[in-house]
């Protein structure tokens, strides 16, 4: 039985939980972060419905690595699976542009003093080919995604 990969991203807040958990669910808010790469990328549509069984949409537009001049709108979605407010969100998420499976990501947020700690586990799934080529980009896309959090609550 093939085995799941993990990518496993920490970073400490300071605020509290229950805005760090707030943020991923206001549309307002998260599309200041979900997965636009300052200074170039932007988010273009941010469809939250919060809810367990809620979906989002979230579609950025980037430059292509090749070619800077011309740009890339990259899809994300998926569906909550887990709303546990201030302490866990669970979600599927898809590239449907660059994947042919939804994947699952757990974001954990321990209140700590006046701040807070959020783990965020993405589990990519059995470690094939395509799994291999999205390990180094996706904890350094969610570690782009955390430190774009951090910009956002602080405007």
């Amino acid at each position: 039985m093939p085995t799941s990969t993990i990518v496993r991203v920490q970073r400490a807040f300071d605020c509290t939980a229950e805005a760090i958990y707030d943020a991923w669910l206001d549309p307002r808010l998260a599309r200041q972060f979900w997965f636009a790469t300052p200074p170039t990328g932007e988010v273009i549509r941010c469809d939250i419905e919060p809810g367990v069984n809620g979906r989002f949409t979230i579609v950025d537009r980037r430059p292509l690595e090749a070619d800077s001049s011309r740009r890339i709108d990259v899809e994300h979605s998926g569906r909550f699976l887990q709303l546990d407010r201030p302490r866990r969100i669970a979600f599927t998420f898809g590239l449907p542009q660059f994947q042919s499976h939804e994947t699952a990501v757990i974001l954990d947020i321990e209140p700590q003093g006046d701040g807070c700690l959020l783990t965020l586990r993405h589990d990519t799934g059995p470690a094939d080919e395509e799994t291999r080529d999205m390990l180094d980009s996706a904890e350094e896309g969610w570690s782009t995604v955390l430190a774009n959090l951090e910009r956002a609550l602080k405007s």
